[in-house]
């Protein structure tokens, strides 16, 4: 599963393609979330697009977005505060997963 709670807040595991021709949610990969996005990874441009991209499909604030671990690598941890259950844009990929 590519997201946990601890500590109250959910905990996202995602492997980044930066410079797609659009910005979504892919499937899971085994531990992870394949998010593509059109921002390009230079300067830390794509990790700014990505907290703006998550925050904007979670509907959370992007202050409530923190990127934990993998600023310079495509595998990054974020940290999502003050949500009380896991959105149901990241349930659908999880379940995607599962029927296969």
């Amino acid at each position: 599963m590519f997201y946990e709670w601890q500590n109250g807040h959910l905990l996202l595991r995602i492997k980044v393609q930066a410079n797609a021709s659009k910005d979504e949610f892919c499937d899971a990969m085994g531990q992870q979330l394949k998010v593509r996005i059109s921002a390009p990874p230079v300067d830390g441009k794509a990790n700014q697009y990505l907290i703006k991209f998550l925050a904007k499909q979670l509907r959370v604030s992007k202050s409530q977005v923190e990127l934990v671990s993998g600023e310079t690598s495509r595998e990054k941890r974020f940290k999502i505060f003050g949500l009380s259950c896991v959105p149901a844009v990241l349930k659908e990929k999880d379940n995607v997963k599962k029927r296969r």
